[in-house]
Order: C-alpha cells, then sequence, then structure tokens
C-alpha cells in the first residue's frame, strides 16, 4: 500500500516512507477530514498541560488538573505510561510509612472499606505484599527511542535527552524578554525560530552521535501544520491513539509546554489565542522527520515495526496500569486516613455554640494560608477581646497594580481570574489625617525613583558589556566586598518592602496604593461586597486589622512562591492597604450606610502584613489614623509581641532552632536566616497542608491544627442565598486545591513535576523558570529543599480534606451546579466532609456516609 505524503517542502529524495496499513483518501474530502482529525488529536493533546507561572508571580498549580475530568487512577496510569511519570506515593514511601507506624492496619482497613466496590477481591495482605514491588507500569515508546537503536548509544546522550536539551535551549532564547541583552527575531513564530535555530547549531549533531545531521536538515517540514501532519500520516498508529501519542510527545518537554500553557492562558483571559504550545509539539514532532532521514531503510523497518507494535495495544496498557493502580489508591487512603482520624476527633470536641467571650476590640482578618493558623491561635490565646477572621488573602480586590514611575503592572488576585481594577500608588502632600494626594508631590517623587532606577540599570548594564570582562572586575570588584561581608555574616535586618525600591526617602512614608478612578458608587459597591463575604457587615469592632502576608528570603528564585497565592505570588499589602484606605473613606461609610451597612464612627480598617519567614507583624499608614484609633495600636502591641513569639517558639524545631532561646535572640535568628543569601529553606512554606475549613471561627477556635489547615470563616445563618458558599467552594477551594497538589505532585515525582536541587538552579528568561544545572527542560514545581529537609519528607502527600459547615443541600445545590466541582469530588482529587452536629460526614457519589474512621 503507498504511503500517505505531503506534497512541498517536506517531500526529499532522501525521506525515508514509513509502512502505513491506512488507506489512503481518494479525494479532496477524505483530505480534509484526515486534516480535521489531525487538528483534533493536537488540540486534544495540547488541551492536557496544565499552566505554570512565571517565576515573579509563582502560584501554585495542580500540573494535573487540566485532566481532573478522569477518576485519579485513569490519569496516574496515563500519567505513567505515556511519560513514565509518578502520581501516587511511591510504594517505597508507602512501605516506610507503614513499617514506622504512620499507617496502622486500621488506616488500611478503612481504605479498603472506602474504596469499596473498585477494590474486588483485593485484600490487605495482598495490598501489603504489593509493597515490595514498584509497581511503575512500562513507559511506551516514541518514534525517537525506537529509532536510537545504535549499539553504541550508551556512549552518548540519549536522543530523547538531546533533543530535549536542544529544544529547551531554544526556548529559552526565544521566550527570553528580561534577561539577555541581544534578543532574537521572533516575527515568524517558535517553530519558524528553532528550525532557523537548528541549522545553526553544529554541536547537537555530536551530542547525538549524528556528525551529518547538519547536512539532513533539509527535510525539516516547513510549517508547524507539515510537522503535525508529517508525523501523524507516517507514523502508522491508529487514529485512536494519535492524542494519546501527542500528549506523550508533549511530556517529553512538559516544562516548557507547561509555560506554553500559561501563555495561552493569558492570551484567553484578554480574548485571543496563542500558537506557541502548537508550536512545540510541531517541533517535537519535526525532529522525528530528521531522524528518520539519518537511518537506513533496515533500522527504519525495525523501528517503525516496534513503535506500531507498542501504541496498537496501547489501550490494554493503560487499562492493565489503571487496574494496577487500584492497590496504590488503598495506599493513597490509608495514608490520608490517619491525618483524618486526628482531625475529626479535633473537630467533634468543638460545637456550634460559641463560649462567651469579652467584649470584642479588635478583629483582624487573616489570609486563609496555612501559616495564618498557628498566628490566629496565638493572638486569640494572648487576648480574648481579639477575633480572628480568615478569607482569601486578596481580600476580594480584583486588581493589577502598577507601581510608582513603572510600567511593571502585576495582578494581586488569584490566577484563575483576570484583573478588574486597577491600583496605583498615590504620594499624599504630607503625613497625617491633614494629607492628600498631591500631583507635584508624585510627579517629583517619580522623577526622583526614574533617575536613581536608572543609574542602577547603567551600572547593570556597564557589567554586561562584551569589553567589560576583565576591566570591569578589576576597577569595580572591591565594591564588592560589603556584598561578600552580608554572605558570610547575614543581617538581622527587617523585611524591605522593595516596591520602594529607588523612592527617594522623603516621600516613603506618604507614597499609598490607592483604587484608581474608580466613582464613589463603585466604591460602595465594592466596598459592600468585600464586607459582605467577609462577614464583617455588621458588629465591627473599633479595630479591624487587614493582615496580608509575605515571606522574606534572599537569592531565591522561587521567593514569589513563599508569598501570597491569592495575590498571584504577590506580598497582601496592596490588597491590604488599598481596602483599608477604602473603607476608611467618608464617602464610602456615607454610601455603605445608605445601603444599611452602618460602620461605627469610631472604627478604623488598620492594613497589616505578616513576614511568614519571621512571624512579625507591621502595620502601614498608621499616620493616617485619629489619636484613639492610634493608642488602640499601640496597645496592641504586647498582644501581637506576645502572638510573634509563640509562633516563633512552635516553628523553631523545624527550622533547627532551640524554643527556649530568649524572645530577641531567636527573632535575630530568624532574620539572619530569612537575609542568608546561601541559605536554601527560609522557611517551610505551606508544607503539610492537608485540609480547608469552611466554618465559623467558633468551629475552631482553640484547636491546635499544626499549621495544616486553611482556614476560611463562614457563617451560613448570614448567607440566604447560598452565594457566599458557592463563591467559596469555586474559588478558594481550588485555590487550595491547587496548592494541595503542587506539593502532592513535587513530593510524588520531584524528578518530573519538581524543580529539583535549588542549588543546581540556573534562571531562565529573568522570570521564565529556572533549569536545573545548564540545561534539560524546563523545571517546574517545587524545589527538593521546600520538602525535604535532608533526612526526611516535611510534606506528606495527602489529598486535601475539604470541611464545610453549611446545610447540606446547599453543598450539593453548588456541585450540581459547577462540573468542575463535581469533577474534583467525583474523581477523587479531594475529600469533601459535612461538619454538622453531632457527626461529620463525608460526600461520596453523591451520598453522604459516615467517615468511616471511627474503628481506631
Amino acid at each position: 500500500m503507498d504511503t500517505l505524503q505531503l506534497p512541498g517542502p517536506t517531500q526529499t529524495s532522501r525521506q525515508k516512507p514509513a509502512p502505513d496499513t491506512r488507506r489512503a483518501p481518494d479525494s479532496a474530502q477524505g483530505e480534509q477530514a484526515i486534516n480535521a482529525q489531525i487538528e483534533a488529536a493536537c488540540a486534544q493533546a495540547c488541551s492536557t498541560i496544565a499552566p505554570a507561572w512565571p517565576l515573579d508571580r509563582a502560584i501554585a498549580v495542580n500540573p494535573h488538573w487540566s485532566r481532573i475530568g478522569m477518576p485519579l487512577r485513569r490519569v496516574a496510569a496515563r500519567m505513567a505510561v505515556l511519560g513514565g511519570i509518578r502520581v501516587f506515593p511511591s510504594r517505597e514511601a508507602q512501605r516506610q510509612a507503614w513499617d514506622e507506624g504512620r499507617i496502622t492496619r486500621a488506616d488500611l482497613d478503612a481504605a479498603l472499606a472506602t474504596i469499596g466496590e473498585v477494590a474486588g477481591s483485593l485484600t490487605a495482605k495482598q495490598c501489603i505484599d504489593a509493597l515490595q514491588r514498584n509497581g511503575l507500569p512500562a513507559r511506551l515508546p516514541l518514534l525517537i527511542d525506537t529509532l536510537d537503536n545504535d549499539p553504541a548509544r550508551h556512549t552518548r546522550l540519549s536522543w530523547r535527552q538531546a533533543i530535549t536539551h536542544q529544544v529547551s535551549q531554544t526556548c529559552a532564547a526565544y521566550f527570553d524578554a528580561h534577561q539577555a541583552d541581544w534578543q532574537p527575531s521572533r516575527d515568524q513564530g517558535l517553530y519558524a525560530f528553532w528550525r532557523d535555530t537548528l541549522q545553526h547549531d553544529h554541536g547537537i549533531g555530536l551530542l547525538m552521535g549524528l556528525p551529518d545531521l547538519g547536512r539532513r536538515l533539509d527535510v525539516l517540514p516547513a510549517t508547524r501544520l507539515d510537522a503535525e501532519r508529517w508525523a501523524l500520516r507516517q507514523l502508522g498508529l491508529p487514529e485512536s491513539v494519535w492524542a494519546d501519542y501527542l500528549e506523550a510527545v508533549l511530556l517529553t518537554v512538559n516544562g516548557w509546554a507547561s509555560w506554553c500553557a500559561y501563555q495561552g492562558w493569558q492570551a484567553r483571559q484578554e480574548g485571543r489565542e496563542d500558537p506557541n504550545l502548537r508550536d512545540l509539539l510541531a517541533i517535537r514532532l519535526a525532529w522525528g522527520a530528521v531522524l528518520l532521514d539519518c537511518k537506513d531503510d533496515a533500522s527504519t523497518r525495525l523501528a517503525f515495526a516496534a513503535l506500531q507494535a507498542s501504541w496498537h495495544r496501547a489501550a490494554a496498557q493503560l487499562d492493565e496500569a489503571e487496574a494496577g493502580f487500584v492497590v496504590d489508591e488503598v495506599w493513597q487512603l490509608a495514608l490520608e486516613a490517619g491525618y483524618q482520624r486526628q482531625l475529626a476527633k479535633k473537630l467533634a470536641t468543638v460545637t456550634r455554640t460559641a463560649p462567651t467571650q469579652p467584649a470584642i476590640e479588635v478583629q483582624a482578618a487573616f489570609c486563609i494560608d496555612v501559616r495564618s493558623e498557628p498566628m490566629r491561635r496565638a493572638l486569640e490565646a494572648a487576648s480574648p477581646a481579639v477575633h480572628t477572621i480568615g478569607f482569601a488573602g486578596f481580600f476580594g480586590l480584583p486588581v493589577a497594580y502598577t507601581p510608582l514611575a513603572s510600567s511593571a503592572r502585576r495582578p494581586q488576585l488569584p490566577g484563575l481570574l483576570a484583573p478588574a481594577m486597577e491600583v496605583t500608588d498615590r504620594v499624599y502632600s504630607a503625613p497625617g489625617e491633614a494629607g492628600s494626594p498631591d500631583d507635584a508631590a508624585e510627579a517629583a517623587a517619580a522623577r526622583g525613583r526614574r533617575e536613581r532606577l536608572g543609574l542602577t540599570a547603567q551600572w547593570q548594564a556597564a557589567s554586561r558589556w562584551p569589553g567589560a570582562a576583565f576591566s570591569f572586575v578589576e576597577a569595580a570588584g572591591i565594591a564588592y566586598l560589603g556584598k561578600l561581608g552580608r554572605w558570610l555574616r547575614p543581617s538581622a535586618q527587617a523585611r524591605q518592602r522593595d516596591d520602594l525600591s529607588g523612592l527617594p526617602n522623603r516621600y516613603r512614608a506618604v507614597c499609598r496604593p490607592l483604587l484608581n478612578t474608580l466613582d464613589v458608587d463603585t466604591k460602595v459597591s465594592l466596598a459592600a461586597r468585600v464586607l459582605h463575604a467577609m462577614g464583617l457587615e455588621h458588629h465591627l469592632a473599633p479595630l479591624v486589622l487587614l493582615v496580608g502576608h509575605g515571606s522574606q528570603s534572599a537569592n531565591n528564585a522561587h521567593a514569589a512562591a513563599l508569598d501570597c497565592g491569592a495575590c498571584c505570588g504577590q506580598t497582601g499589602e496592596v490588597n491590604a492597604r488599598s481596602l483599608a484606605l477604602l473603607l476608611n473613606e467618608k464617602s464610602v461609610r456615607a454610601g455603605l450606610l445608605a445601603r444599611g451597612i452602618a460602620i461605627p464612627a469610631d472604627t478604623r480598617f488598620v492594613a497589616a502584613l505578616h513576614n511568614t519567614t519571621t512571624d512579625e507583624i507591621e502595620g502601614f499608614d498608621l499616620d493616617l489614623l485619629p489619636s484613639e484609633a492610634r493608642a488602640r495600636w499601640d496597645g496592641l502591641q504586647a498582644t501581637l509581641s506576645e502572638a510573634s513569639d509563640s509562633v516563633r517558639r512552635e516553628r523553631a524545631p523545624g527550622l533547627g532552632f532551640d524554643p527556649a532561646t530568649p524572645r530577641d535572640a531567636l527573632l535575630t535568628q530568624l532574620r539572619r536566616r530569612a537575609n542568608d543569601g546561601a541559605q536554601t529553606r527560609p522557611e517551610w512554606g505551606l508544607a503539610g497542608n492537608a485540609a480547608f475549613i469552611i466554618a465559623p471561627r467558633a468551629r475552631t477556635r482553640g484547636l491546635t491544627l499544626e499549621g495544616r489547615s486553611f482556614l476560611h470563616d463562614y457563617d451560613a445563618t448570614q448567607d440566604i442565598d447560598g452565594s457566599v458558599l458557592e463563591l467559596l467552594m469555586t474559588a478558594p477551594m481550588l485555590v487550595t486545591h491547587w496548592i494541595n497538589w503542587q506539593y502532592h505532585a513535587s513530593t510524588c515525582d520531584p524528578e518530573h513535576l519538581g524543580s529539583g536541587n535549588k542549588v543546581l538552579h540556573n534562571v531562565v528568561g529573568g522570570t521564565i523558570g529556572v533549569f536545573e544545572g545548564n540545561g534539560g527542560d524546563l523545571r517546574i514545581g517545587l524545589s527538593r529543599q521546600s520538602l525535604h529537609d535532608g533526612e526526611r519528607w516535611v510534606h506528606e502527600p495527602l489529598r486535601l480534606t475539604v470541611v464545610i459547615d453549611a446545610p447540606r443541600a446547599e453543598i450539593e445545590r453548588v456541585i450540581a451546579k459547577h462540573a468542575v466541582v463535581r469533577q474534583l469530588l467525583d474523581n477523587g482529587w479531594l475529600h469533601l466532609w459535612h461538619l454538622g452536629s453531632p457527626t461529620l460526614r463525608r460526600y461520596a457519589q453523591g451520598q453522604w456516609k459516615a467517615l468511616g474512621l471511627e474503628a481506631a
């Protein structure tokens, strides 16, 4: 049978046809039908890749997000068979947990009971025996694997490794907009850029053991469409596996595929399409055309025979793998059961009725981040007059922020959302209540900042001039002695506010972020929505703190990953300050009163920031407070100091410090750690996260949840129409799920879904991501040092347990209305509990069932 081939530049005398068992189209209509099937397969493969945000906007993402429409066990099978990627914890890790007693027989029995009919006749003994086997099925080969059959292939890079390296270096050059001074032309797109680059790359052939590679590049398909059509027509694979094969191809460059998926995500938010992911797929496919031309006919026939034999039974192999992962799902449930049992016991000790408390003098709204839980607990223990609230750390403001005299606009909201409002810096005429935005002062401040930043940019540029390689070092090297000294002995300096970098000192105290060009009605509507969502429409305390959070570290490419995920990898300072300024405006309060929301005249909102590395709390815009409110803030400092010290002592053992260290000395140690450029573990971030509790604070007050729970306040009695619950289950619940699964994936498969060793990281493109070493694929996910302390894993890969105190009917209404929520629950991506009175119930396939954990 004749092989289907494309006309045009992809046809050369040297190109070897592949065996093909399919019938050639006998009409233009047939040609169009095949092209449509190829288009659909490519689109389907690209749709499976989840986005990865850049370093300066690093937010946690579930790397399997685009696959949540399938059961978790099926995704585990597909990732293993198509990409050699592990989804469940390794059996070695589970065997260790079993041997150490972290997983008990009661946990294993509970897991088998929970999974029910899926387990079939599987017994506890069979599960235990399975821990002695690896359990990861074989990966299906790609064309580059079957063609790489040279007997000497073990003495060089495999073709898969070499191609990944070459494609990765090309992508790094193409997408770099911040790091390289000399930028290439990108007018023709990624595929054309790669094609041109490869024709000038004289080293890749030597790495692959193909010294004549450069003379064979005229077989390269000319366009992306040519490459896609060439591959799927030449391979001779059944149409039913086309999309799977293409997905496997993308998984060989999953890091760059995730970056391209991010480009597509951003483009869709702006109402446009982005071609980069399809170009990347075509690049990997086009490599097959080149390698095929490098082989003789006999080798080609063997390669295609091996490839086709493997992929003709792909469906059966995937089914076998899915069945084999039942054991791993049981052990995943067993690992979770031990934690869930303890959580259920703690929640059962607290009733719905809040204990009698003294009058509330301070309300403090914190981000739902797990690092807020110990601080909230400590504050309430230090003063019964303080009531804490959990709310998403962007405080409901759908904003993007542009610092003064800068074009560096950045989102300050969850990555799931697009900004709808703008925040910019305004410079006030004077400190205190008498000050107001001043255009002249703002212009002077902007001019001063631009001048300083310009001088800094010139200095940095001088060090990169080709002629300055030696002269610059000799002339300016001594200036680096101070920097070297700070590395040898890190300072105990408090957190620096990077948004003020370059701003003259006299303007720093009066530079404030304000919501931009909003009319009063819009401001009032925004304020009303936020107060309703936070449950602060009534019974406001005299002092209401809006506490964002941020981290402190030095020489850390992944610093943004330690900041607020709800603020798109930024600190919560901008959101807290702009909201506090909004809610303190007289015109806004008057508008709220007209809508039935009365803010007491003596109530003031104060923006603050929780430094999660040192557990200090810093206030902002304090000069704007009237004397009574300022006195309350000053009186609160002893409580804040006591709570911060308590949390530092709780965290100290995990950081290698003595919790009995004197207060000031312990703070100094943490600050020095934060400022240490050689420190790979400034803090543990959200390691250990395992639960998300949506309930009134009375249901968790006083409980020690060990910094493992996201806490969002919610009072169903104040949510008559269920709109707040719907918002919580479709926004914060998804964000916490993303966080939970990034940690889960980076722990279960650090090689493919983690970013590797921080010590070996090299930043790519200024903000794109990192390489581990000088090449390979772009690394996504968390570094090993973020999850492992050098001796043990600090994070346990548990799926999130979401606990909600709301009427079951309302919860079910949200599930029925939103397909994404339904998929997460029905396909096993998270657990959902109903926090009722007196018992907890779990949601499973549309029914509320007993937890099944009581036996232990």
